[in-house]
Formats: C-alpha cells, sequence, structure tokens
C-alpha cells in the first residue's frame, strides 16, 4: 500500500506544472488603475490581465476563450467572476472555470508578489510532459 501512495504522489510531483517567470511590474502600485480594476500586461511574449480583487491578485487570459472578447473591456463581479463585455460570460478568476454554464476555460496565470516586484508564471510549453 505505502508503495502505491508513493507513487502516486511521485506521479502527481512530476506533472506538475512547470512556469517561467516574468516580471510585469516593480511594484503592485504600477498595476492598479481606476475603472474595473482590470489592467492588459506583457508576459513573455503573451498578454494577459491582471486583477486585484478581495486583496488578491490574478492573472488569466486577455481574450476570451467564447469569442474572443477583451476581457479587460469587461468586469469583476462581487462573486470574482470575470465577464467578458461581449456575451457576459463570467469565469472563475481561481481556476477560469465558466460560471455562467456554457462550459468554455479561461486559462489564468499565478501571480506572485516579490521584494523585487511582481511576476506572472506562464506555463512552459513541453510537448512531451504528458510522457511522464
Amino acid at each position: 500500500m505505502t508503495n502505491d501512495i508513493n507513487y502516486t504522489n511521485e506521479k502527481a510531483l512530476s506533472q506538475a506544472k512547470q512556469y517561467t517567470w516574468y516580471k510585469i511590474a516593480d511594484n503592485t502600485a504600477e498595476l492598479l488603475q481606476d475603472g474595473n480594476g482590470i489592467i492588459e500586461v506583457t508576459a513573455g511574449d503573451k498578454i494577459i490581465c491582471i486583477i486585484k480583487h478581495s486583496n488578491r491578485w490574478f492573472g488569466c487570459a486577455a481574450k476570451c476563450p467564447h469569442a474572443g472578447g477583451t476581457m479587460a473591456d469587461g468586469y469583476v463581479d462581487a462573486l470574482g467572476n470575470i465577464v467578458c463585455p461581449l456575451h457576459r460570460y463570467k469565469f472563475s478568476l481561481t481556476n477560469g472555470r465558466n460560471t455562467s454554464g456554457e462550459g468554455y476555460f479561461l486559462k489564468t496565470f499565478p501571480i506572485e508578489l516579490r521584494e523585487d516586484g511582481v511576476f506572472a508564471g506562464i506555463e512552459q510549453n513541453n510537448l512531451f510532459n504528458w510522457l511522464k
């Protein structure tokens, strides 16, 4: 039984996502703006949205997976869902799940606050990660 648990844990660790971290700001003040609280930034070669909600920082794709709406033109509702401005599809900031029921997923990105700045994690694309 112990071997099965160790194997499961090792397999889970080997499948953990690996990120490349990009500095997106020197401090959080650079990311704060009036309006809807959503700002677009560049992390590596990706444009992503950065959101502060309930004293937490979130990152997500800049475009809606449904029809390509610009998420920075949307808003964050009281439940912590980012809402697309085109068709009002809602997505959880924590996991990208479509909470309004249409079945789409919005890519999310981890955000880290460090002494030397604010960083966004972009998942490393390795075609062979699934073989592990």
